[in-house]
């Protein structure tokens, strides 16, 4: 039987989608594109915003129509916010954040008894669900989940609500899944979670300690993390930035706004003199890092004025790139309440079109910075005389050669075409 997984948001739902496609491949299964008449699709959802939601809704109608007679199967976020509603579109089996590693049992289950199966926990005292893989598609990069949820309740966020509480991978079964990786040929490790900052939180460890194990694998070159709150930046972990060159010389740091006042109506436990601080003890250490962000713009209570001091900030604090989204209203949120002070969705359009010509702006002038130099690249794509890979600060390098994926090289800068990067490789004389 031929099988297919659809996944939407965040970099934990990728993780979890590739245990959920490597558990029905061990069954067995063939993966197939949805335009392949797949027995089976897995909709795995988001529900950060009502795009998300949508986007969610459309995917599972093309899910139905691909094959009338497939087992639909629906979870993650959207899912679980939207619960008995999404029957409505024909799903075989709907459930939450919980029991995804339970899938493909529950498929075989539903093949047996055709009885639809919905089933759904409170996720707001729930133990870590473990998921470990074997094997990547991606032969350079290896995803691992480390955390799951969070008790940061800001007030324009429902994923608290539906990851539930933060939990995680105990830190000897991760040192080991990692370990595995490395031994694949994977030369970089994402650390990813929900609030990855929050690793094993109420443990005698932490995620430095994480970071400090599988730094003595010879052959990881690189650990990513996939974004860290500010908040989460401690002494300790400026130390190990300092000491451990395996640390990549980026870290998204979400920021959500550049006004105090619209970060206290966030619910966001930092204030911009705390932020840009933190950064500049960043930069000490390591002067050419990048740090990018996210940004909400159109918060309730965001003026005219806020938003400029919010525009100012991302100017002084010369991020390399500002993902920028729109405030979209979570039902079940804080901000539910503040609906007399809701910013006009053409406001929010233009402000989003501000933020991103200023990202644009700021991206181009750091990878500038780079010409001239030889930065390291691992491969990740080689087609038609182009190679293509990623520096440890996050550039994406193309390269006018022929490389193998997976190999570690270093690139002489070239150019930038506004934010295309342009580089040559350097050979040994």
């Amino acid at each position: 039987m031929k099988f297919c997984v659809i996944t939407l948001g965040c970099k934990v739902n990728s993780y979890e989608s590739d245990f959920i496609k490597e558990k029905f491949r061990e069954s067995g299964y063939v993966q197939c594109n949805l335009d392949q008449v797949p027995d089976v699709v897995i909709v795995n959802t988001c529900s950060v915003t009502n795009q998300s939601d949508a986007k969610s809704r459309q995917m599972i109608r093309h899910a139905r129509k691909a094959n009338e007679e497939a087992i639909v199967v629906v979870c993650g976020c959207s899912a679980q916010n939207h619960q008995e509603s999404l029957l409505e579109l024909g799903v075989d089996i709907l459930i939450g954040n919980k029991d995804k590693s339970k899938i493909v049992e529950l498929v075989e289950e539903f093949k047996k008894k055709r009885v639809r199966y919905h089933k759904f926990y409170d996720m707001s005292d729930e133990v870590f669900e473990d998921m470990m893989l074997n094997s990547r598609e991606d032969k350079t990069r290896a995803f691992v989940k480390i955390q799951d949820g969070c008790d940061n309740f800001c007030s324009y966020c429902i994923i608290p609500y539906l990851r539930g509480n933060i939990r995680s991978k105990d830190i000897d079964v991760a040192v080991e899944e990692i370990h595995d990786l490395v031994e694949m040929g994977h030369k970089e490790i994402v650390l990813t979670g929900i609030h990855t900052g929050s690793y094993s939180r109420g443990k005698d460890y932490d995620l430095v300690d994480l970071i400090r194990r599988i730094s003595s694998f010879d052959k990881l070159e690189r650990i990513r993390i996939s974004s860290i709150e500010i908040t989460e930046l401690d002494d300790k972990f400026l130390e190990e930035l300092k000491m451990n060159p395996k640390i990549c010389d980026h870290l998204h740091v979400p920021l959500q706004s550049g006004s105090d006042e619209v970060l206290k109506f966030m619910n966001r436990k930092y204030t911009t003199s705390e932020y840009s601080d933190k950064i500049d003890k960043i930069r000490e250490i390591r002067p050419n890092i990048s740090i990018t962000t996210d940004l909400i713009v159109g918060f309730p209570h965001e003026s005219d004025e806020r938003f400029l001091e919010t525009y100012s900030f991302l100017k002084k604090v010369h991020f390399t790139k500002i993902h920028t989204f729109p405030f979209s209203l979570r039902n079940k949120t804080k901000a539910e309440e503040m609906k007399e002070y809701f910013v006009s969705e053409i406001v929010k359009k233009e402000r989003v079109r501000k933020v991103l010509e200023l990202s644009l702006e700021l991206e181009h002038d750091y990878y500038q910075k780079f010409i001239g130099d030889r930065l390291s690249i691992i491969v990740e794509s080689s087609k038609d005389g182009i190679s293509r890979g990623h520096t440890s600060n996050y550039i994406l390098v193309n390269t006018d050669s022929k490389l193998e994926e997976g190999e570690t090289v270093d690139v002489l800068i070239k150019s930038v075409d506004d934010i295309c990067v342009n580089g040559t490789v350097e050979t040994v004389e």
